[in-house]
């Protein structure tokens, strides 16, 4: 038997579910959480619950906010399940369901005005965000805040009536000052070195265009915090749905998969208070940067590394990528060799045990993880997650053989078809830029490394162009396979 899930359905779901076990009527928000997808409802959302069913904190529930109209599906499909998610951790030896309430409300565009009134509601202490690496208009080449963007220009011409995150959070700011409250912690939950850093920037930058001298209350008066966050969590499709229903008797429109693997390491600046994590696993330190550079360039560079390599060998998913030799021993080379050797010690951890845990989570079957999701919008995460350790290592003299050949994996599945033959169906919003110089690289393999805004320095750097230029006339010559075996062989010129 089955049960849709909604709040009237929670005691027979408990059969099979672990159900939340604080009254929701009894929450009130305290969390405004822009973009609320698949990894915020895996992460934040989860340590949140986690907190409310030890009785603790629950003035701080989330309304979630979205710009963009496909928030609407996710605004629809959870009301219809009075804001309910189901939450799927699956380890090798285990798995298990969820329930999780810590959402009242989702409140999307064209409302735009509903959303500034509730950011100005002296209640909310706290913004967040999960809206991609690609989300903040940054120039991926100099790191810096870019201006000219459209939706930049258009919320600084109109900052009455913003469309970006960026310009809302801004209008509350705005009324709140107004009003005479203080401002909310801004709290930035995306895969960004220095994450707070930026969306300051980004904030700031944004209001400068139309009125400086708040942009610099703002500097003054709101806090940023940085964080790292980590957990692999995969895009639900039929298959989760499916399980969910099938195995745990939940009828869920939406529901979420995820490893057990949870990790959340955050400054500790939060003006107007904070929920008690600390008491449900998340980390609070002096400097989140020793951490956060870790994950980005261990973890996320190792999924941006076997991305395209899997791709071209046609592997769907990416346990079965690791279960490749050549692509295993590929990783392992590249991390032990090149990446792991420019990452910073980091206090209390080994990092050779940080990449075994590492290794063992990209492995585990259970999760579903595809190769299509870690290929996805590499114009935003090369330039965060492979090219500074090429960059670090060319600064200290030290080869990039292995870092090249990430690159070129890159440009060569940017040519569109795999190693059969195989269309690439690609998901970046530079897509087409990125395919025409993959293939003008066929002729000029300079012309990829001509993407000034995602290369910069390093797509001109002499050692790196020899390397790259030998790895792609391999990748070409031989295949992905042959390639990766020279690789493992040093005999990759």
């Amino acid at each position: 038997m089955t049960f849709k899930l909604s709040l009237a359905n929670l005691s027979a779901i408990s059969a099979r579910a672990s159900v939340p076990a604080y009254d929701r009527a009894s929450l009130k928000a305290g969390i405004v959480h822009f973009g609320v997808g698949n990894f915020h409802r895996a992460h934040m959302a989860v340590y949140l619950h986690e907190l409310f069913n030890r009785g603790r904190d629950l003035d701080w529930a989330i309304i979630g906010a979205g710009v963009m109209p496909s928030d609407r599906k996710m605004r629809d499909t959870l009301k219809a399940q009075d804001f309910l998610t189901t939450v799927v951790e699956q380890d090798v030896a285990r798995s298990a369901a969820t329930v999780t309430g810590p959402m009242v409300d989702i409140i999307t565009a064209p409302d735009f005005d509903r959303i500034v009134a509730t950011l100005a509601d002296p209640a909310i202490r706290i913004v967040s965000m999960t809206i991609t690496e690609g989300g903040y208009f940054i120039d991926p080449a100099t790191g810096k805040f870019d201006p000219t963007h459209p939706a930049i220009t258009a919320d600084a011409a109109d900052p009455d009536h913003p469309k970006t995150v960026f310009g809302l959070i801004i209008a509350g700011l705005k009324a709140r000052r107004a009003a005479g409250l203080p401002p909310f912690t801004v709290m930035c939950c995306d895969n960004i070195p220095g994450n707070g850093e930026v969306t300051e920037a980004t904030v700031c930058g944004l209001a400068r265009l139309s009125d400086a001298d708040f942009a610099h209350w703002i500097h003054q008066n709101v806090a940023f915090p940085n964080a790292m966050v980590d957990r692999i969590t995969p895009a639900t499709g039929e298959r989760e749905i499916a399980i969910a229903r099938d195995t745990y008797g939940i009828e869920d429109g939406w529901p979420v998969f995820c490893e057990e693997f949870k990790q959340w390491v955050l400054e500790d600046r939060f003006p107007l208070g904070r929920p008690a994590l600390e008491e449900v696993g998340v980390t609070f330190v002096p400097d989140v940067a020793p951490y956060e550079l870790m994950k980005l360039r261990i973890l996320n560079g190792g999924h941006a590394a076997i991305a395209y390599p899997a791709a071209l060998m046609d592997i769907h998913y990416v346990h079965e990528a690791m279960e490749n030799p050549l692509i295993r021993g590929f990783l392992a080379k590249l991390e032990n060799e090149e990446i792991i050797p420019v990452v910073p010690p980091v206090p209390g951890t080994s990092l050779a045990d940080y990449y075994a845990l590492i290794e063992r989570r990209f492995a585990n079957p259970k999760i579903g993880d595809t190769i299509p999701r870690l290929a996805q919008d590499g114009s935003n995460r090369q330039p965060k997650f492979i090219l500074p350790s090429t960059a670090d290592r060319l600064a200290k003299g030290l080869d990039v053989v292995g870092l090249a050949l990430v690159s070129a994996l890159w440009c060569r599945y940017f040519e569109g078809v795999s190693d059969s033959g195989k269309a690439i169906i690609f998901n970046d919003v530079n897509a087409d830029r990125l395919q025409a110089a993959a293939l003008a690289a066929r002729q000029d393999p300079k012309a990829f490394l001509a993407l000034g805004d995602i290369f910069g320095d390093v797509g001109t750097n002499p050692r790196f162009v020899l390397r790259f230029t030998g790895a792609l006339a391999s990748l070409r010559e031989d295949g992905t396979a042959a390639t990766l075996q020279k690789y493992l062989d040093d005999k990759l010129a």
